[in-house]
């Protein structure tokens, strides 16, 4: 495949046309400066192998696309048009995964003739000659060699990563028994005069290279095990690891039969451990903790991780059954972060007091708003976990009473005198429970309530995730729905993407998208769009609205940011500041681990939390491995038996989920 792009030289001169050329036989992407240069056979301007190389269409447009050389060459390209960029990274990309197979099985390339006398020997022949070694009986991998032939008890106190320490060493020795096997065989050629000798500029550059690589591995070995020497404290190098794996489930268990709970009027069994302990609000304590996710390393050092994850991946390719690195990870379940959405709780509670429809709207535009800042809990973009199927989260919120200024319409931040959730007489309880009802597609369904305000809000997502070059994109499919049974009104509202930046730099955060909050009863509704940050220039996080009544008449006008300032500009020509940075966040309450159920957000991910806490990344993909293939295991035993899983708390409604006990407007 051969073909006119344009590469980015320098900053002068930025991008200049060159004649490209892919050789799949070689594994090699070739430039000239035009096409007659190549038609001449002249020396191609530039080569680099593809090899372990990472293609990665660009999301700053529809044109560009980067090579990312296993050898730390990077070439910048730009296409005619979209259609021609797709086209090239598809047979780049199918190069390079021909080239890690044969690499992976040690087959032999098929090696065509070169065009010049100064490349007599091709790399290719050098790997060939190489494999031969790799295979012959006295040099195979498999071997056992004395490191390998260790007792069983020195085995069984071994940690997972010390035992994969242990191994990368026997094998790069086996390697460098390997190379220096082949450093004589090279040596062993005629010094001149043939074709293929010993001075020979590739056969130099071989030994040169196989040295440097071993040099490699033996350095990053070295790190890997001063790394895991730091960590020792923080590990248990005498436990048994698939031993404490089965403490997971044995020792929840054991607790919930220890401590007597019943489960829906049913004493706790490992078979009824699926479903949802009783919960006593007098066990709820406030979850006074703000943590921010610490740096684990920074992406520069897990970029390797990251570039051949992003090898195996397609424009566009669904992220739904992609397992993500585990550093990357937020210390908490998708669960509990959807209870973000009532950090604000007071501003949800207001709504229900309101008196006129219009009011009412606004008050419902101005939590929606509110509700987004408070998931991010650091400048870093992390993931949170995904949720186990079945997996359930429970809080709540003991929200102060209003004085008389917070009575009032536009008033929307309680008073910053009043001592918040210090004690639960007179106060408006809120109370949130989330449950993961499908795992293939996941979604998530939350429902939150303020019975003494007659107020609940009825949720579900569905997160389709998508890469899109350098970002990834979660699109939030689903709706919020806020009934106020005094006024017999229901609010409907939709949910922006999501998308993650810069995943090869510093991963951040933005929302974009267009979202409609609509009230069918009173004929209110508004249109809020999240802006995303254009290429060149422009703001980041900005956002718009605007709210309409039945009469199509806009009567509230909203600009500025959803993570910091909001202005609201009302039809009578008054203006309203809301500082989200500035408002008072109330603590909600969370039961502790040891009174939670099996399959509650934070008892299920306790050790992937505890591990990421202290940065044990190895212990934490471990724990983080188990119960994900612990439910693939289950799926494929309920899959076996034709049975469909069955959900607690959340039951099917049309296309979306609904909460079994939904508040009732209690009967005159």
């Amino acid at each position: 495949m051969e073909g006119q792009l344009y590469k980015y030289t320098n900053v002068v001169k930025g991008f200049q046309y060159r004649w490209f050329m892919l050789d799949p036989q070689r594994g090699t992407l070739d430039y000239y400066m035009t096409e007659d240069n190549r038609k001449q056979q002249q020396k191609p301007r530039g080569s680099v192998h593809l090899t372990g190389a990472v293609v990665s269409p660009s999301d700053e447009d529809s044109q560009t696309f980067t090579v990312n050389a296993a050898n730390g060459e990077v070439y910048r390209l730009r296409a005619q048009d979209a259609r021609e960029r797709q086209h090239w990274v598809s047979r780049l990309r199918a190069v390079v995964q021909r080239q890690g197979e044969v690499l992976s099985q040690g087959i032999p390339e098929p090696v065509t003739p070169t065009h010049g006398s100064t490349e007599s020997l091709d790399l290719r022949t050098s790997v060939r000659r190489y494999s031969g070694l790799r295979h012959s009986p006295s040099n195979s991998l498999s071997v056992v060699t004395p490191q390998r032939q260790r007792s069983a008890s020195a085995a069984a106190s071994l940690t997972a990563t010390q035992e994969s320490l242990r191994n990368a060493k026997d094998v790069i020795a086996v390697a460098d028994t390997q190379k220096r096997a082949l450093v004589s065989d090279i040596e062993g050629l005629p010094q001149c005069g043939h074709p293929l000798n010993a001075l020979d500029h590739d056969c130099l550059l071989l030994k040169a290279t196989s040295q440097s690589a071993m040099d490699c591995l033996e350095q990053c070995l070295g790190m890997l095990q001063r790394q895991d020497n730091a960590q020792g404290h923080r590990s248990q190098p005498n436990v048994d690891l698939s031993q404490s794996m089965a403490n997971i489930t044995s020792a929840n268990n054991h607790s919930d039969i220890a401590s007597g709970q019943e489960v829906n009027g049913e004493s706790s069994t490992s078979a009824a451990s699926y479903l949802v302990p009783y919960i006593n609000p007098a066990d709820e304590v406030a979850d006074t903790k703000q943590e921010t996710d610490r740096d684990l390393g920074g992406v520069e050092e897990h970029k390797s991780v990251i570039l051949h994850l992003l090898s195996q991946l397609k424009l566009g390719m669904d992220l739904t059954r992609v397992v993500l690195p585990t550093f990357i990870l937020e210390k908490r379940s998708l669960l509990e972060m959807y209870a973000d959405f009532m950090a604000h709780p007071d501003m949800f509670v207001r709504i229900a007091g309101l008196s006129t429809p219009d009011a009412r709207m606004i008050a419902v535009v101005e939590y929606y708003l509110c509700s987004f800042h408070v998931g991010r809990k650091g400048s870093l973009a992390k993931k949170p976990f995904n949720p186990i199927i079945g997996e359930t989260f429970h809080c709540s919120w003991d929200v102060p009473q209003p004085t008389k200024s917070t009575q009032e319409e536009v008033q929307t931040e309680v008073d910053k005198t009043e001592t918040v959730g210090s004690t639960t007489d007179g106060n408006d309880r809120v109370t949130f429970t989330a449950e993961q009802v499908s795992h293939h597609p996941p979604v998530s369904a939350f429902y939150a309530e303020c019975a003494s305000k007659n107020i609940c809000m009825n949720s579900w997502i569905w997160t389709k995730s998508k890469f899109l070059g350098m970002s990834v994109g979660v699109n939030m499919v689903g709706e919020g729905v806020i009934s106020l049974l005094d006024h017999g009104e229901e609010y409907t509202a939709t949910f922006p993407s999501a998308y993650g930046r810069s995943i090869l730099t510093v991963p951040w955060m933005e929302l974009g998208g267009r979202c409609n909050i609509q009230c069918p009863q009173s004929g209110y509704q508004a249109a809020i769009t999240f802006h995303t940050k254009p290429f060149y220039g422009g703001k980041v996080h900005r956002v718009s609205a605007e709210v309409k009544n039945p009469s199509n008449a806009v009567i509230c006008r909203i600009s500025g940011e959803w993570n910091g300032t909001l202005e609201f500009s009302y039809s009578s020509g008054d203006k309203k500041v809301i500082d989200t940075t500035k408002l008072p966040s109330i603590p909600k309450k969370v039961r502790p681990i040891s009174l939670q159920g099996t399959f509650e957000s934070r008892r299920l991910w306790q050790h992937v939390t505890n591990s990421l806490k202290v940065g044990d990344i190895n212990t934490a993909t471990e724990h983080k491995r188990y119960l994900e293939e612990r439910q693939r295991q289950e799926e494929r035993q309920r899959k076996e038996s034709s049975t469909s899983w069955e959900t607690k708390l959340f039951q099917r409604k049309g296309e979306g989920w609904g909460y079994n006990r939904i508040l009732q407007k209690p009967s005159s």
